[in-house]
């Protein structure tokens, strides 16, 4: 479905859009893909290792919507991967999250509905269900308005969809790549905020693929969620060094012990898919659409009243073994 298509990519200088660039090249053949971010350098980076005819950079930034609608002339498809993402400097400087992280994402729904694209799909975080920090919060913010955004499309054929995932294996500003940097300075011990602490665990790669597949699936509206599985995390110090000792040094500002991604006060709208699950928007939408059965014809069923897709409960969980297997957890 993209061969052929002009897709633009949000914030596509991160890891998201590295991995999502490569992979689209190598499997489809688009007519553009235009890199939006603010960050020249980081641009000028990217442009050494994807130069081909189709690619384009825009320097602009989600907060200009004047130039978002420029940007967004004749594409088909936008991935919105722009956000302020560390937590302790949302925290500090809240006014500015939100200016990115909420009214951004207003710009870019304004901006697509402008430009007529057909499909939008936003990408979320764990921290975004029942958020106790700002950057979750303001997800939660962005995460609603794409959802409510298919409300005013009118007869256009403009849909938006999110999709929400957990930790991303060695992406910029997780714990491994900080993990494998002590390491190779020679840490005597590497940190653990408490013992018992889990977070869900995704590769690049099944982060992008899910997007991929989603771009398939979606009505407009939904809120998808990967099954993968969680892994804890002294078993993931165990995975990049076993030889070294832990030092426990307590949860963080904003921190939680595990995390959670289908909230339970939201089962009354959670369909479970063979592979993933689909949180149904809440309000009712000008148009009767049956999420049960997704574009692609899949079927899913409503979950148990009080189910909770949890990271702590989660019934599949990568151990030590499982997570010397992943490639990027290899310490350098």
């Amino acid at each position: 479905m993209f061969n052929q298509k002009n897709i633009l990519i949000t914030g596509g200088t991160g890891s998201f859009g590295k991995k999502y660039v490569k992979t689209i090249l190598d499997r489809y053949k688009p007519n553009k893909i235009i890199i939006f971010s603010r960050d020249e350098l980081k641009q000028f980076e990217m442009q050494q290792e994807f130069n081909g005819p189709e690619m384009r950079y825009f320097i602009g930034d989600v907060r200009d919507q004047d130039r978002l609608i420029s940007a967004m002339n004749e594409v088909d498809y936008v991935i919105h991967a722009a956000a302020l993402k560390q937590v302790p400097a949302a925290e500090y400087n809240p006014m500015e999250c939100i200016k990115t992280n909420i009214h951004g994402a207003e710009n870019v729904i304004q901006a697509a509905l402008a430009a007529d694209v057909e499909k939008v799909v936003a990408l979320s975080t764990d921290k975004a269900a029942n958020p106790i920090n700002l950057y979750g919060a303001t997800k939660l913010a962005s995460d609603k308005l794409f959802v409510a955004a298919n409300n005013i499309t009118g007869k256009q054929r403009t849909r938006f969809s999110v999709v929400r995932y957990g930790n991303v294996v060695g992406s910029r500003g997780s714990v491994v790549p900080y993990f494998k940097k002590l390491v190779k300075e020679g840490t005597a011990s590497l940190p653990i905020t408490h013992p018992e602490m889990t977070r869900f665990w995704i590769t690049l790669q099944q982060g992008v693929d899910f997007v991929f597949k989603n771009f398939e699936r979606m009505q407009g509206g939904e809120i998808f969620v990967p099954k993968i599985p969680s892994a804890r995390i002294v078993d993931l110090a165990s995975s990049l060094a076993p030889d070294l000792a832990t030092e426990i040094v307590g949860i963080r500002p904003g921190e939680k012990l595990h995390e959670i991604m289908c909230p339970s006060d939201d089962s009354h709208l959670t369909i479970e898919f063979e592979d993933h699950y689909v949180i149904s928007p809440s309000i009712v939408f000008y148009e009767d659409i049956d999420f049960k059965v997704n574009a692609l014809g899949e079927k899913g069923r409503l979950v148990e009243q009080g189910f909770e897709y949890n990271s702590g409960t989660n019934p599949s969980f990568l151990s030590v073994a499982d997570l010397c297997k992943y490639n990027d957890l290899k310490a350098e």
